[in-house]
């Protein structure tokens, strides 16, 4: 009879199955747990490379463009004294670049230029391309130059203003691409054509 207690005290305080199942709860668990953060990061991380993604293409935009002068800005006077009449510049896309539009009459889409000196700000100068190299459109496209003139005529109150050992900016602002700056100085004596570096 000791024997038939013992051998039930052992079983009652046999504890193998109790210990596997509760093993078993925490082990799935981890696995959930694991799975749910498994799933959290892989979520971000898809997120992140899509931001990024974005990002690239929209900086290849605005690289691709972006114009680049070729060459220096020709200042031409006339008259008696000498006046400022024209500025002149070269302009292609830059490496690789996309088309860009050189049309000052269009309201939208268009490569705008901006004049500043010490004393005048003129946000939308008039200016007319014309083609060197190309296809006959107002498209500056890979493999084209197109020379930008800014007249006295269309912009007195700047062009026609300039006068020597004066500073002055012109922006060229492209629909997408980068802003080109091209600050010139006038030299200490006017002559019928100036080249500035």
């Amino acid at each position: 009879m000791n024997s038939i207690r013992n051998l039930a005290r052992r079983v009652s305080r046999d504890e193998r199955g109790i210990t596997g199942l509760e093993t078993a709860i925490i082990l799935i668990a981890f696995v959930v747990v694991a799975t749910v953060f498994a799933f959290v990061v892989l979520t971000a991380g898809i997120f992140s490379a899509e931001r990024g993604k974005e990002t690239v293409y929209a900086g290849l935009a605005k690289a691709r463009g972006t114009m680049e002068l070729r060459g220096g800005v020709v200042v031409t006077a006339t008259g008696s004294p000498l006046v400022v009449v024209a500025i002149q510049f070269q302009m292609a896309t830059a490496a690789g670049g996309a088309a860009v539009a050189v049309d000052s009459s269009a309201p939208s889409n268009n490569t705008v230029i901006a004049y500043r000196d010490s004393a005048v700000v003129e946000n939308r100068m008039i200016y007319v391309a014309t083609e060197v190299v190309g296809d006959g459109d107002l498209l500056v496209e890979p493999g084209e130059l197109f020379t930008i003139t800014l007249t006295a005529a269309d912009n007195p109150s700047t062009i026609g203003s300039l006068a020597i050992n004066e500073r002055w900016t012109l922006e060229i602002q492209t629909p997408v691409g980068a802003v080109i700056d091209l600050t010139r100085t006038m030299p200490a004596q006017l002559d019928p054509v100036m080249l500035l570096h």
